[in-house]
């Protein structure tokens, strides 16, 4: 019977590659000469650091764009509302999620369930794993999530025939 997993997993030597290119473009911008501005990785933790609001909304677009280029999608990551104050420095870390959490899981099996297709999908873990009979039901249930609005990334893997 095939099945596939759905997972949200982000790739960390992607975003270290992203927050480098990103360090890269940061040390050409003419805008950030004479600042002292960051962007550094601590796991799956992505702090920006400047000296004021405004160029801290720069950096996180300047992350954002690198951060694409890598396949990385900045949507599923935990934001604050606004950047930390401390002393002359503002900084705001991006928080990166791994797994599936119970609240989207259900949402996501409720949307399969709602679709009408000849498909089982069940929550196991940090994961949805979806059963059917047909390989191509199964790619119809990939097309619906990737056109559905839900903003946390969304692979498939472990395709079995």
């Amino acid at each position: 019977m095939p099945s596939f997993d759905i997972v949200s997993e982000i790739d960390e030597v992607a975003l270290r590659h992203a927050v480098d290119n990103a360090n890269r473009e940061l040390a050409n911008r003419f805008d950030f000469r004479g600042v002292e501005a960051s962007i550094e990785q601590n796991g799956l933790d992505v702090t920006l650091k400047t000296q004021s609001d405004f160029q801290v909304q720069q950096l996180e677009e300047l992350f954002a764009k690198a951060a694409v280029k890598q396949g990385i999608s900045v949507a599923g990551a935990d934001r604050p509302e606004k950047p930390e104050h401390s002393g002359k420095t503002f900084s705001l870390t991006l928080t990166f999620r791994q797994g599936i959490e119970q609240p989207l899981g259900k949402q996501i099996v409720k949307m399969i369930k709602d679709s009408k297709l000849k498909v089982q999908a069940s929550i196991q873990g940090d994961q949805v794993r979806v059963n059917g009979k047909k390989r191509d039901d199964l790619q119809a249930v990939m097309t619906l999530l990737r056109e559905s609005k839900i903003e946390t990334p969304l692979q498939f893997n472990n395709f079995r025939d």
